[in-house]
């Protein structure tokens, strides 16, 4: 391992990066020099010489006391928090919250939002509120503000910037409500505020998951599609396949797969789970026929809809992989159509509410898409990467009827996640839709846009090399968030993006939520290998994840292969379910643990997305796949040997526990599977589509690119025969495994 001057190894431990790793033989590494140097860099640390790092260590050392109160302030509920106010040497100071105020209603009526021309704004009038705690001539104070205990605590003072700082030490009582509140202070004329937040010490259990194991069908929404699709899946499909599971299947959830954003215009990303933004959804998913305003169309604009639907109205039953830019051309002319419909009073009040609902970061995310739009391919010019500039905000009122369309598309879309949502509550399910947020972002995408201080610039988020995913690593292409940034932020894109996660669901999957930990950051182009730990505030991160989620009445559930036992065990302190992957947990034997020893209380399901499906995984067709392609890591006859000693093993597991035959055939060892899952005391089962229609291809071959058409394959049968959605139930392999599934409800 080189050696580490001990200057830069004080800076990183300072701002909570790791000096060292264990790599995929279990042996401790050290990050090298100039990986840190640039890990510090995107924090905002210089460290590239000797003089930067002394400069950067005394900053660092000071920053905490430059500023009155903290950059944001996250307690749990009924502990009690001592908080640091700084203030000149000697000065006296008061401290008090003011709690979280309910929104102000909207006028019967009136137009609650509105692009202006010149400013882009969103207008509100709101009432006042008191930022002090009152006096001659100041503002009353807020219902329920909290004048806050001094404690007597003892800090020696510090000189920073030529200026003698004092600390004084503020009590956060415990009994303070759940919520957003503000944190304020005051000394000698100088006020300042902060955001305080008050999160559940633990995320209880809602009923819905009280009645004993849940199962549901897992697939990806884009790949499942109806005769009445445009040649994509899409909410309409849904909400049918909700509906035809809940009544055929007896199935408590149906989890789609992420939903988030993509681009507005070509080139259009296909892995769901790199969207251009983690907040709002893909109008890709958007049933036209669904839109109201569809039926009441004039015989000319109908005309319109239905030559746009032509090109891709037959692509759903084209075997062909899936080309989600013909859909997208096809369905926006339509949708631009239909936008320009007239909307009855009610649609035009829901349509404003919502806006209203979303706040800037709709307007933000909606003048982002017009402008991509506007601009196609060229290059953004620097005036216009900052949406804060005044050029942004010229653009954005010559673009307002862009802007407004953009936000209409996520009504619409919005609307019909929950009618999708509502039709399975209806039909009998417990769960209904259950939502996957994606682990990161497009780093050129909205978000990144939206958020360019909150997510850090010139590292991307990967893996390092580990026995999980080998001695290369993996470069996962994401900006990872800034931890300060994020916190001088308040959180707050951190809870908008989750407030949006957990509309129209009955639990959330977060992927890699391991990243709310710590987050292996890769500068540059480098290689995986490159990096190194930056650590977040998971304290803060996890409790405002818990309370959003208690606010929403939504169960989380925790998936990363990558956690270690501690983070673990503080996930299920904190009350999130745990998520596991059947054939990724076995021991490294292949066998399976009894049922009654397995995990009580998670989510489980046998293979990740980028796996094939559970047959054609046992069978390591992918590994067949990936040496036609050329991307293996390893030899293609070791990884097929160890490929045939887990399935072996599995299928000893499972013949000894009585869940299947001593030599069963394919379809009896994955019934036999789902059957040891449907034994475990696991909360929530999730039964993969695929395996029930005995598809064998994988969605996404990693390191593929061009070479496999990745989040592009259709739903199809074992013989590679299409299915469609009203064609579910005629699967006889699809009735047989639901026969298994409901054996022991």
């Amino acid at each position: 391992m080189p050696e580490l001057p001990e200057d830069l190894a004080d800076l990183a431990e300072l701002c909570g990066v790791r000096t060292v790793f264990t790599d995929a033989e279990g042996t401790v590494r050290r990050v090298s020099p100039s990986t840190l140097a640039a890990v510090l860099g995107a924090l905002g640390v210089p460290a590239g010489s000797p003089s930067a790092i002394a400069e950067s260590v005394v900053r660092v050392r000071d920053d905490e006391w430059r500023d009155m109160l903290p950059p944001a302030v996250v307690v749990r509920q009924g502990t009690p928090v001592q908080v640091p106010v700084h203030v000149a040497d000697g000065a006296g100071v008061s401290c008090w919250v003011e709690p979280e105020a309910p929104d102000p209603p909207v006028a019967p009526g009136a137009t609650p939002w509105r692009v202006a021309p010149v400013t882009g704004t969103i207008r509100r009038v709101t009432p006042s509120s008191g930022t002090r705690p009152g006096g001659a001539g100041d503002a009353a104070p807020a219902p329920g503000t909290r004048h806050l205990e001094q404690l007597d605590v003892i800090v020696e003072p510090r000189t920073v910037d030529s200026r003698k700082v004092g600390r004084a030490t503020f009590l956060v009582p415990g009994d303070l409500p759940l919520g957003w509140h503000t944190l304020h202070a005051e000394s000698d004329g100088v006020a300042a505020s902060t955001t305080l937040v008050v999160t559940p010490d633990r995320l209880e259990s809602p009923e819905t998951l009280s009645g004993g194991q849940a199962w549901g069908f897992q697939t990806q929404l884009y790949s499942v599609r109806s005769r009445d699709s445009w040649g994509i899946g899409d909410l309409a499909d849904l909400a049918d396949l909700a509906w035809l599971t809940a009544n055929n299947a007896g199935a408590d959830f149906v989890a789609p797969g992420p939903l988030q954003a993509t681009e507005p215009t070509a080139p259009i990303t296909d892995s769901p789970y790199l969207p251009t933004s983690r907040r709002f959804l893909s109008p890709l998913y958007i049933r036209l026929e669904d839109i109201r305003e569809t039926a009441y169309l004039s015989s000319a604009d109908r005309s319109l809809v239905e030559w746009a639907g032509e090109p891709v109205r037959d692509l759903s039953g084209d075997s062909s992989p899936i080309d989600r830019e013909a859909v997208w051309d096809a369905k926006k002319s339509a949708l631009e159509v239909v936008f320009t419909a007239a909307r009855s009073a009610a649609r035009q009040t829901a349509f404003d509410e919502y806006v209203l609902e979303q706040g800037r970061g709709l307007v933000d995310f909606a003048t982002w898409c017009a402008i991509a739009e506007h601009l196609g391919e060229q290059e953004w010019p620097p005036d216009l990467l900052d949406p804060a500039s005044q050029t942004v905000t010229m653009l954005r009122g010559s673009l307002k009827d862009r802007v407004e369309f953009y936000c209409w598309l996520q009504w619409v879309a919005d609307e019909q996640l929950r009618r999708a949502h509502r039709v399975g509550l209806e039909a009998g399910m417990r769960l209904g839709i259950l939502k996957e947020l994606a682990s990161g972002v497009h780093p050129e995408g909205a978000d990144a846009w939206v958020y360019p201080r909150a997510l850090a610039r010139g590292v991307s988020v990967g893996i390092p090399p580990s026995s999980a995913v080998g001695p290369e690593g993996r470069n996962r292409g994401l900006p990872p968030w800034h931890p300060r940034e994020l916190a001088k932020a308040g959180y707050l894109p951190f809870r908008d993006m989750l407030r949006t996660a957990l509309r129209h669901c009955g639990a959330l999957r977060v992927g890699h939520i391991g990243d709310l930990f710590r987050s292996w950051w890769i500068p540059g182009a480098t290689r995986a290998t490159a990096g190194a730990y930056v650590t977040y505030d998971h304290e803060a991160l996890v409790g405002i994840l818990c309370l959003e989620a208690r606010r929403a009445g939504v169960p989380v559930i925790a998936d990363d292969g990558l956690l270690d036992a501690d983070e673990r065990e503080y996930l299920a302190g904190r009350g999130l379910l745990n998520g596991s992957v059947l054939l990724a947990d076995q021991a490294d034997t292949g066998e399976l643990v009894a049922p009654q020893d397995f995990p009580a209380g998670g989510f489980v399901v046998p293979t990740p997305p980028e796996l094939p499906p559970t047959a054609s995984c046992l069978a390591g067709e992918h590994i067949d796949l990936g040496e036609r392609l050329g991307i293996l890591t390893e030899d293609a006859q070791v990884l097929r040997s160890r490929a045939r000693a887990r399935r072996e093993a599995l299928m000893t597991s499972l013949s000894r526990t009585g869940m299947t035959t001593f030599d069963p055939s394919e379809r009896e060892l994955v019934e036999g599977l789902y059957r040891y899952l449907r034994d475990t005391p696991a909360a929530m089962v999730a039964v993969n589509l695929a395996d029930a229609v005995g598809e064998r291809r994988t969605q996404a071959q990693l390191g593929a690119d061009d070479g496999y058409p990745n989040w592009r394959v259709p739903l199809a049968d074992g013989s590679g025969a299409l299915v469609m959605l009203e064609d579910l139930f005629d699967s006889a392999r699809l009735r047989s495994l639901v026969a298994v599934l409901n054996e022991r409800t």
